[in-house]
């Protein structure tokens, strides 16, 4: 039965999905006039900012632009969208 299953057509629903994904964010960047330099550079100084402050996984990090609906329903904004998962908080010593 397998050897017949390797005839099947492949689902291509997730690869389909991953590249709908991928051009809606291009084309965010694109709109919103951020380059992926500018998007990286901005990923250095929030994980400095942070880190100051708390442990962070930066393997798990993820930041990116993306649009939402604007607060008057008007159409869509672009939005900063930050996934930090946070491992401790660091002791700040209070000068």
């Amino acid at each position: 039965m397998d050897f017949l299953n390797f005839f099947k057509k492949k689902d291509s629903t997730a690869s389909k999905n991953v590249a709908k994904d991928r051009l809606k964010l291009v084309l965010v960047h694109d709109r919103v006039n951020c380059s992926s330099q500018i998007l990286e550079m901005l990923k250095t100084d929030i994980i400095k900012v942070i880190s100051n402050y708390m442990e962070i996984d930066e393997e798990e990090l993820d930041i990116q632009i993306t649009q939402t609906q604007s607060d008057d329903n008007t159409g869509t904004v672009p939005v900063l969208y930050a996934n930090i998962p946070i491992k401790s908080m660091r002791k700040v010593s209070q000068d």
